[in-house]
């Protein structure tokens, strides 16, 4: 690190939101398909289940782009890495809403996501740099709080002008976003800051730890069961309980807020908790949530208010994971990070893949109990990784 939080304490207090505005760009860009599958699919003249794969391509190319990037990029000055990330977000999303057909929109997705992929994991590393090793904790989940406005304003928002306006002018604002993230990044973020080196021996010592490989694969249960019902949440409500666009946006609301909410509590609490306790807690939450989606299909007020309870439990379990994997190796905290997002995406991928074909088959109902299963059993792993000695990092 060639520059110290102690000669930027400016910087250092205004840094994090515009790291956090940050994946709230990122959140948006990833996760739009979701809110307008509808409208990409009836404007592109394609089934609803092949524009649920602009998600799952797209999470493919991310889950092998984080740990790549995080590679690629390790040498690299962040505020210039994470300035010129944000500024092709936003150029991407403005093509896409010019682009002609589904297969230059697809390919100007994996082209954009292949660049984003590295954002949120090195904003993460970034935000450890910029704060005290005491506010680490809270600081990391700040700034992945972004995703969880990405879903509480962002997914509804993109939702409401779909259906009215059109997907094209849903990329079209969210490039606008984009510009101004940009720029409140390169304006905020102090200069000089350089995380440690990734090499070949970095990802070996990372595979090598038990409670990385461990945490990995939390990550990858709760996403893959999230995204078997998450993907195709818009069309399974109208089908299941003939929900209108603007109930379906309010679903997605409530998920958002309560992510929102849920990313707030994990803030305040897990400086004092610790990590583990604070990310049981959450996952529980999450599972509960994902069995009420379940067991209350084809009513829309259960269905509704069981993703209030996931919602409470999606943004800040990722955050926990983050913050779990600095701890549990801060040394190894570029890589480790980086390959959780990549694992992250991998579960979206897998998820979103399960969830197209059990929505081709008409297996509406199924969907849930899928994604009960899967995280259920990351609930299990979670009490895997219980520190054994009070004396040991809550990781």
């Amino acid at each position: 690190m060639k520059n110290s939080p102690e000669r930027v304490p400016a910087a250092r207090r205004f840094a994090p939101t515009a790291l956090m505005l940050g994946n709230v760009v990122t959140g948006c860009s990833v996760l739009a398909p979701a809110g307008m599958l509808s409208e990409l699919a009836s404007g592109l003249d394609v089934t609803i289940g092949d524009a649920g794969l602009l998600i799952t391509f797209g999470a493919i190319v991310l889950c092998i782009g984080s740990p790549l990037t995080a590679w690629l990029t390790s040498r690299i000055e962040r505020r210039t890495l994470l300035a010129a990330t944000l500024a092709v977000l936003a150029f991407a999303n403005v093509a896409s809403a010019f682009a002609p057909d589904y297969v230059s929109l697809l390919i100007i997705r994996l082209i954009m996501l292949a660049v984003g992929a590295l954002y949120t994991p090195q904003a993460a590393g970034t935000g450890a740099l910029i704060v005290p090793a005491e506010k680490r904790g809270s600081a990391i989940a700040y700034i992945f709080l972004g995703w969880s406005l990405a879903a509480a304003i962002g997914l509804p928002m993109i939702t409401f002008i779909a259906s009215r306006y059109g997907w094209r002018a849903v990329y079209g604002s969210i490039g606008l976003i984009g510009c101004f993230s940009f720029l409140l990044l390169a304006w905020r973020l102090p200069g000089g800051l350089v995380g440690a080196p990734v090499d070949l021996k970095t990802w070996t010592d990372v595979g090598r730890n038990r409670m990385i490989v461990l945490l990995l694969s939390i990550t990858t249960l709760q996403m893959s069961g999230q995204f078997v019902v998450f993907t195709f949440m818009g069309p399974l409500l109208t089908k299941l309980t003939h929900a209108t666009p603007d109930a379906v946006g309010l679903v997605f609301m409530i998920y958002g807020v309560f992510g929102f909410i849920g990313v707030a509590i994990a803030t305040r609490i897990v400086d004092s908790w610790g990590a583990y306790k604070t990310s049981l807690l959450f996952t529980a939450l999450m599972l509960t949530g994902v069995t009420g989606w379940a067991l209350s299909a084809n009513s829309y007020p259960l269905m509704a208010s069981s993703v209030a309870i996931w919602g409470l439990g999606f943004a800040s379990t990722v955050s926990m994971q983050q913050v779990r994997l600095v701890g549990a190796a801060p040394a190894l905290a570029s890589a480790s990070v980086s390959l959780n997002t990549s694992v992250l995406y991998i579960g979206q991928a897998v998820g979103s893949a399960i969830g197209a074909v059990l929505f081709a088959r008409e297996l509406l109902h199924g969907a849930g109990y899928i994604a009960m299963a899967f995280v259920g059993l990351a609930l299990i792993t979670v009490t895997l990784t219980k520190p054994r000695r009070a004396s040991e990092p809550a990781g």
